[in-house]
């Protein structure tokens, strides 16, 4: 069993700041991919970023020069830096993350519970 538990969310003005951390436990043997989406109110989750293994960084348009993923691959830690924030940021944001639980077994996709990010002045 894997878990996933982010935490960093909250309320912040326009063009404020906030940082996101998602951290696993449980029984990990390794993790490929973790990663972030984002969903809003009655709408579709999107993705938003996602961070490999070997460090390489993908990002949706829309978040691009704003957000910036990095992890701690020794704490199993996916972090979230979201700067500029806009109203239309507003989401519930959620990490999930590539797991291995032994060498035998393949990838699968775990998801966190979600962290609530409330942009508005």
């Amino acid at each position: 069993q894997v878990q996933l538990v982010e935490s960093g969310g909250g309320w912040v003005q326009p063009g404020g700041s906030l940082r996101l951390s998602c951290a696993a436990s449980g029984s990990i043997f390794s993790i490929n991919a973790m990663g972030w989406y984002r969903q809003a109110p009655g709408k579709q989750r999107d993705f938003i970023a996602s961070i490999g293994s070997g460090d390489n960084t993908n990002y949706a348009d829309s978040v691009k020069g704003r957000f910036s993923i990095s992890r701690d691959s020794g704490k199993n830690t996916v972090y979230l830096q979201m700067v500029s924030l806009k109203p239309e940021d507003t989401a519930v944001y959620l990490c999930y993350a590539n797991v291995r639980t032994s060498r035998f077994s393949s990838s699968s996709t775990t998801w966190g519970q979600g962290t609530q990010v409330t942009v508005s002045s």
